[in-house]
């Protein structure tokens, strides 16, 4: 009896050691969390590649291409509320894999590959710079498994609002932020907020599946992965500022693989406090710290993410509005809808949290009850 070593696997047929190493079939999508300030975010994908050893670089051994054929053009911003588009799917040896590469067509030519079309801008659209990572495969490190005779899905969640930099001088930089989730370990969660409103599905005040609210106030987290370790997710609503409201928060909601959890009804959707909204902003330096800023809330003994930003590569500035009224708080139960109350000892407190591409952490504390407040970070 023998086991083959496929690809840097290890993967075992029946029989004897003439018998072929069992095989599956990987099948990738993509989907999108929400996107700050663009109608349209377009991507070219042309190839994934994974590999059992997570420190292969892109010219090492081990390597199993699924390719995207032809190239797939995809706007993430139609990716949102669950919504997925499938980019390929391959035979490859059973087993564990450790490393995906998401590989990009060049930005090129016209209609670019990669390419934004602002907000209340004239539709034109903006070719995405794009690092060399881009072409060969932007490294995403999860281990995942696929079983012999048998169909995994992999989902890769493609974050826009977070990947797209402003250069200063009217173009941008992508700068993919990607994970990678299997979606046999996924379920959703479901309801209904503020129309527009930004939802997340937090850990620890980590965001980990963001979406926005239809015009119908309808949202949907998906894929959220369930975890034994990391346990319960919180659901924060962040309404657009037009919206004169503010957050409201959902404590403790389970994740199960395979179903669906729902926090509010269209009848009785998620409804934060009026509130007014101010502004913090501030420079980072020196440039060179390519720093991601995030304005952090504490309320009832937790703290919540409830926006972020880049600072400017071309001048270190960032700007961030954010509510001025406590946050509406409650906890998951399976009767709806769930009560929320508000936290006034938190209206207008924020920490404002900057990091350093290198991994430098800085923070400061503002209260924007007293108006628009600024704070500078030196790395």
């Amino acid at each position: 009896m023998g086991c083959a070593g496929v690809v840097g696997l290890t993967a075992c047929g029946g029989g004897d050691d003439s018998s072929a190493p069992a095989q599956g079939t990987l099948q990738v999508s993509m989907t999108d969390a929400p996107a700050c300030g663009f109608d349209n975010v377009y991507v070219t994908v042309s190839k994934i590649r994974v590999n059992g050893n997570p420190d292969a670089d892109e010219s090492g051994s081990g390597w199993v291409d699924i390719p995207v054929t032809p190239a797939r053009r995809i706007d993430l911003l139609s990716l949102t509320n669950g919504v997925l588009a499938t980019l390929g799917k391959a035979a490859l040896p059973a087993g564990e894999y450790q490393q995906i590469r998401l590989v990009l067509a060049p930005t090129a030519g016209q209609p670019y590959a990669n390419a934004v079309v602002q907000t209340g801008g004239d539709g034109a659209e903006i070719a995405l710079s794009t690092p060399s990572a881009a072409q060969s495969g932007y490294k995403i490190i999860r281990p995942f498994t696929v079983a012999p005779d048998t169909l995994t899905d992999l989902v890769l969640d493609f974050d826009a609002c977070r990947s797209i930099v402003a250069r200063g001088n009217g173009g941008f930089n992508l700068k993919p932020v990607v994970t990678a989730i299997p979606m046999v370990v996924s379920g959703k969660i479901q309801g209904y907020a503020p129309a527009g409103s930004y939802v997340y599905a937090e850990r620890g005040g980590v965001v980990v599946k963001g979406t926005v609210a239809t015009s119908a106030g309808a949202f949907t987290l998906s894929p959220v992965e369930q975890s034994s370790t990391a346990g319960d997710v919180d659901v924060v609503v962040v309404p657009p500022a037009q919206a004169s409201v503010g957050v409201g928060i959902i404590r403790s909601v389970p994740v199960t693989a395979g179903t669906s959890t729902t926090v509010s009804t269209q009848a009785r959707p998620i409804l934060p406090p009026a509130s007014a909204w101010a502004t913090v902003s501030g420079t980072v330096t020196p440039l060179s710290a390519e720093a991601t800023l995030r304005a952090l809330q504490a309320t009832g003994g937790a703290t919540f993410e409830i926006a972020s930003t880049f600072a400017s590569p071309a001048t270190g500035a960032y700007s961030m509005s954010l509510p001025v009224a406590g946050p509406a708080v409650g906890t998951y139960q399976t009767t709806l809808p769930i009560p929320l109350t508000q936290d006034m000892t938190a209206a207008g407190r924020y920490t404002v949290e900057a990091a350093s591409a290198a991994g430098a952490v800085q923070s400061a504390q503002v209260d924007l009850g007293a108006g628009p407040a600024t704070r500078d970070f030196a790395f």
